[in-house]
C-alpha cells in the first residue's frame, strides 16, 4: 500500500470517535486557557499601569504646577504640601540640586513631555523624569520622580513609590487562574456533555430492556465507538426478544403434548386390578403431571415480561402475609406503613410467595422483615426450621433439585421454588442468599437495589 492508499484509507476512517473527541477535548482547552491568558495579561497590564496619558495625572500635575507657580514664593511650600496626596509627592524646590536626583545623561520624560509644555502653555519648559531603576541599588529611596522647571527658575518635583493605580498582584494572578479553570471546565462540560448524553441514553434503554423485553430499540447517536456498541446491543435485543416469542410458541405446543399422554396413562391405569399398583401410577402421574406444569409455568413466565412500575412494597407484603393468613398460616411481618419500589409487582410478588411458603412449609414461626436503605430495599425471611447444609446453598437454587430429609418431595413441590426467586431477583438487579440462623432456622436475605 502506497503513500496515497494509505493517507485514503485513514481518510474514510470514521472522524466522530471517543479518541478524537479527547484529544480534541484537551487541546481545546489548552489553547482557550492560554488564549485566556494572553488576554488578562495585556489587560491586567493596562490595569495595573495605565497609560501615563490616560490616567489623568498628567492634567493634575499640570494644575498643581501653574498653582504653585502662581502664588508668592512663601506660600509655595505649603500648596506643595496641600497638593500631595496618598499617591504622590509634591515638594517646591529653591534649586535643582535640592532634588537629590541622581546623575543621568538623558532624564527625559519623551512620552509626556509635549502633553505638559501644552498645558502648562510653555513650550521651553524643562522636564525631567526618574523611574526607580535610576537610582543607585544600595538607596532605599527609590522612586518615580518627575521635575519641571519653573519661570523663575526653581522646580516643582512630584514623586510616588510605585506607579500602580489598578490591582495588585495577588488578585491579578487569582483572577487569571480561576479565569484559566473556568475556560477549561467549560470546554471540558461542552464536550464531556456530548459524550456522556448518548452513554446515559445507552445505560437508560439497556435497564429498561432489563426491566421490560418489550422495549423499543436504543437510537443510534454518538461517537462511532458507542454507536457500534448500541448496534451490537439492538441486534442482541431483538435475537432475544425473538427467542423469547419463539419459546413461549414452542412451549404452548410442548404444554399441549405432555398433557394429553399423562392423561391417558391415568385412564388405563383405571383398569388396573392391582389396588397398590395403580395407586403407585397415578402417584408417578401426579408428580409427573405437578413437575410439567411447574417446568411450564417456569419456562413460560408471563411476569418476566411484565414492565416495571412504581409501586407499594409494604402493601404488598402485607398483602401476602394476609393471604397466608386466610390459608390458616400466622406470618409475622415487621415493615413500615409505605414504602414505595420501582419494579415488576407480579414477579416480586410471587417470589415473595414462594419464599413465605418455603418458610412455613419447611419450618415454623414464618416472619418477614422489610429494611428500607439509602440505595437498596432489603427483606428477610425467616423461619425455625431445620435450616439447610452451608454445602447446598448454592445447589438448591439450581431447578429440580431438592433435599433429602425435610425438605423432600413428600412435603411438596418439585424444587423450582427458590430458582423462580432467584430468577426474578436477578432480573431486578439483585441478590437472594441463605443463611443458617444460629438459633436454628434458615434466613434468606434479599436486596433490591433502586433504579
Amino acid at each position: 500500500m502506497n503513500l496515497l492508499e494509505k493517507l485514503k484509507a485513514r481518510y474514510r476512517r470514521p472522524h466522530n470517535t471517543v479518541a478524537r473527541w479527547i484529544a480534541l477535548t484537551t487541546v481545546i482547552a489548552m489553547l482557550t486557557a492560554l488564549a485566556l491568558g494572553g488576554l488578562l495579561s495585556l489587560l491586567a497590564g493596562v490595569w495595573a499601569k495605565p497609560p501615563l496619558l490616560e490616567a489623568g495625572l498628567m492634567e493634575k500635575v499640570a494644575s498643581v504646577t501653574r498653582i504653585i507657580e502662581s502664588v508668592p514664593l512663601e506660600q509655595r511650600p505649603a500648596i506643595a504640601r496641600a497638593a500631595s496626596d496618598q499617591g504622590f509627592t509634591v515638594e517646591w524646590l529653591r534649586q535643582h540640586a535640592d532634588a537629590q536626583m541622581p546623575v543621568l545623561d538623558d532624564p527625559q520624560f519623551n512620552l509626556g513631555s509635549q502633553l505638559l509644555r501644552q498645558l502648562l502653555g510653555n513650550a521651553n519648559t524643562r522636564i525631567e523624569a526618574y523611574e526607580p531603576d535610576d537610582w543607585p541599588e544600595q538607596q532605599a529611596d527609590r522612586r518615580y520622580a518627575l521635575l519641571l522647571e519653573l519661570i523663575d527658575g526653581s522646580w516643582v518635583m512630584f514623586s510616588t513609590p510605585t506607579r500602580s493605580w489598578g490591582l495588585k498582584q495577588l488578585p491579578r494572578n487569582l483572577i487569571f487562574i480561576v479565569l484559566a479553570l473556568l475556560s477549561t471546565i467549560v470546554v471540558a462540560l461542552i464536550a464531556t456533555r456530548h459524550l456522556a448524553s448518548p452513554l446515559e441514553r445507552f445505560a437508560q434503554g439497556a435497564r429498561r430492556f432489563g426491566t421490560d423485553f418489550k422495549a423499543p430499540p436504543i437510537a443510534v447517536e454518538g461517537p462511532q465507538e458507542l454507536r457500534q456498541a448500541i448496534l451490537a446491543f439492538n441486534a442482541m435485543q431483538a435475537q432475544l426478544q425473538h427467542f423469547l416469542h419463539d419459546r413461549t410458541q414452542m412451549l404452548a405446543a410442548i404444554s399441549h403434548d405432555l398433557r394429553a399422554p399423562l392423561t391417558r396413562m391415568r385412564l388405563r391405569g383405571e383398569f388396573i386390578d392391582d389396588l397398590e399398583l395403580q395407586s403407585r401410577l397415578f402417584r408417578d402421574v401426579d408428580e409427573m403431571q405437578a413437575m410439567v406444569n411447574s417446568a411450564l409455568e417456569f419456562f413460560r413466565d408471563d411476569a418476566r415480561l411484565e414492565s416495571a412500575t412504581p409501586f407499594d412494597l409494604a402493601e404488598l407484603l402485607h398483602t401476602v402475609v394476609d393471604d397466608f393468613k386466610d390459608a390458616g398460616i400466622d406470618v409475622a411481618l415487621s415493615a413500615p406503613n409505605r414504602f414505595v419500589y420501582v419494579g415488576r409487582p407480579v414477579g416480586i410478588k410471587r417470589m415473595l410467595t414462594n419464599l413465605v411458603e418455603n418458610a412455613s412449609k419447611y419450618g415454623r414461626e414464618p416472619s418477614v422483615e422489610l429494611i428500607g436503605g439509602t440505595d437498596r430495599v432489603e427483606i428477610r425471611v425467616r423461619d425455625r426450621g431445620p435450616g439447610i447444609a452451608v454445602e447446598h446453598h448454592e445447589a438448591v437454587f439450581t431447578p429440580f433439585y431438592r433435599l433429602e430429609g425435610s425438605r423432600n418431595k413428600n412435603t411438596g413441590g418439585v424444587g423450582l421454588g427458590l430458582s423462580v426467586a432467584r430468577a426474578t431477583v436477578l432480573e431486578h438487579g439483585g441478590s437472594l442468599t441463605l443463611r443458617n440462623r444460629k438459633s436454628g432456622g434458615l434466613e434468606v436475605r434479599v436486596q433490591l437495589p433502586f433504579g
